[in-house]
C-alpha cells in the first residue's frame, strides 16, 4: 500500500474510499446509512460496509443508543484497524459527523488523531480542535494570475495589481503569525466568510484583509471596516459568551491618522504590514 502523508486535513471526498461506524449526525440531524454514501457519491468518493487495506477515510459516528457489545466490538475494531494501518505508513483519515457534514459540503475538514487510553486496548477517537465552529483550514496564499493586455476591452492591470497586493498582506499576515506560534484559518462552513482568523487562549480573532493599492484609502477603509463590524456580530450572536476580536489588516499605514483612533472607538484592533503591530 502506498505511504500518503497527511497536514491535518482531510480537503475533499474525491477519490477517497469511506467507512462509516456509528450513528452519523451533520448539523443536528441523523443521515441514514444510505444518504451518507448518496452524499459521499456525489462528491466522487465511494464507500464500504466494512474496514479494510481499501480504506482510506473513516467516518467516526455516535454509538449512543446502539446495544452495546456488537457496536462497540465493531466500533473498537475500525479503529483498531486504522491505527494498524497507520502504523505501516498507510494513513487512514478519521472524521468526525461535523467533518463529514464539511466535506459533503465542499469544505476541508480536520483529520482526527487517535490515542491509546491509560487503561483498556482499543485506541480512542482525539477530540477535535478548538473553535472549529468558527476557524477552517489553514488559510494559504492564493496564486494571482495576470490577465492579458486584450483579455478584454477594459483595462484589468490595476485590479491584478489590488489583488496581488492583497495576497501579499495575507502571506505576510501568515508568517508574521507563524513566528508568533499562532496559526491562521479560513472561515469554517457556518460562519461569516472573513479572510482570516485565529485564536490566543479563549479570544478568536476575525479579520479582514485590505489592499491600499490602485485605489481609494478612505473607501477601502470604510468597506473593511463594516465588513469586520459585520462578521464579528453575526459570531456574537451565534455564540454566546464566547469573545470575538474583529480586526482590520491594511497593506501599509493609512495616510490619515484618522483611522486609528475610529477604529478603537467601534472596538476594532487596526493592523498593517509589515510590522503588524498590536498582535
Amino acid at each position: 500500500m502506498a505511504r500518503r502523508a497527511c497536514d491535518g486535513w482531510v480537503r475533499s471526498l474525491k477519490g477517497e474510499t469511506l467507512c462509516f461506524t456509528g450513528k452519523v449526525v451533520v448539523d443536528g440531524k441523523w443521515l441514514v446509512r444510505s444518504e451518507c454514501v448518496r452524499r459521499a457519491g456525489q462528491r466522487d468518493a465511494t464507500s464500504k460496509t466494512d474496514f479494510s487495506g481499501a480504506i482510506s477515510l473513516v467516518i467516526h459516528g455516535d454509538l449512543t443508543g446502539k446495544q452495546v457489545s456488537d457496536s462497540r466490538r465493531d466500533y473498537s475494531d475500525t479503529l483498531v484497524g486504522t491505527e494498524r494501518e497507520r502504523a505501516s505508513g498507510h494513513h487512514v483519515h478519521v472524521v468526525d459527523g461535523a467533518g463529514f457534514g464539511d466535506l459533503i459540503h465542499g469544505f476541508p475538514a480536520p483529520c482526527l488523531e487517535l490515542r491509546r487510553p491509560p487503561r483498556g486496548s482499543a485506541p480512542e477517537v482525539v477530540p477535535p480542535q478548538a473553535n472549529r465552529d468558527v476557524l477552517g483550514a489553514p488559510l494559504q496564499v492564493r496564486k494571482v494570475g495576470r490577465h492579458g493586455v486584450r483579455e478584454l476591452a477594459v483595462d484589468l492591470s490595476s485590479l491584478d495589481e489590488a489583488t496581488a497586493a492583497h495576497e501579499r498582506t495575507v502571506g505576510a499576515l501568515i508568517e508574521h503569525l507563524a513566528r508568533l506560534k499562532i496559526g491562521v484559518h479560513t472561515f469554517a462552513r457556518n460562519s461569516p466568510k472573513f479572510d482570516a482568523g485565529w485564536a490566543t487562549g479563549k479570544e478568536i480573532f476575525v479579520a479582514e484583509v485590505k489592499s491600499l493599492t490602485g485605489t481609494s484609502q478612505d473607501q477601502q477603509i470604510r468597506l473593511g471596516i463594516g465588513q469586520v463590524l459585520d462578521y464579528a456580530h453575526q459570531l456574537r450572536s451565534t455564540l454566546s459568551g464566547r469573545s470575538i476580536q474583529p480586526v482590520l489588516v491594511l497593506e501599509k499605514k493609512p495616510a490619515d491618522n484618522r483611522w486609528g483612533s475610529l477604529a478603537k472607538a467601534v472596538g476594532i484592533k487596526l493592523i498593517w504590514a509589515p510590522e503588524f503591530r498590536g498582535i
